[in-house]
């Protein structure tokens, strides 16, 4: 960085360069189009149960638990468990985090 640069545009860019860290994570986690379908599924839907999921995606079920372990991780999604059964929602907050990092671009 340059040395000339105000402490006040250093403080902007470093709150850009944590934007642009955020929105690459979320992206990332929304990069396969299984995990866009989930996404839509459950955005579609409300609360579900894994099964369900599995049901709407060509599929396995242990591929499905794997995007929503991404989604998950990147916390996109929320999961409740309620034995034996995980129960998946959108993380609201996140996706409209998500949302506002895209139309800032």
């Amino acid at each position: 960085m340059s040395p000339t640069l105000s402490a006040s545009s250093r403080g902007a860019r470093s709150g850009a360069a944590a934007k642009d860290v955020d929105l690459a994570r979320l992206a990332k986690a929304i990069g396969h189009p299984a995990r866009v379908a989930i996404l839509r599924f459950l955005t579609a839907s409300g609360d579900c149960q894994c099964g369900a999921i599995v049901d709407q995606l060509p599929l396995a079920q242990a591929t499905v638990s794997q995007h929503l372990k991404v989604l998950k991780s990147a916390g996109l999604i929320r999961g409740t468990i309620d034995p034996p059964r995980v129960c998946y929602c959108l993380n609201p907050e996140a996706i409209r985090r998500l949302k506002t990092l895209v139309e800032e671009l």
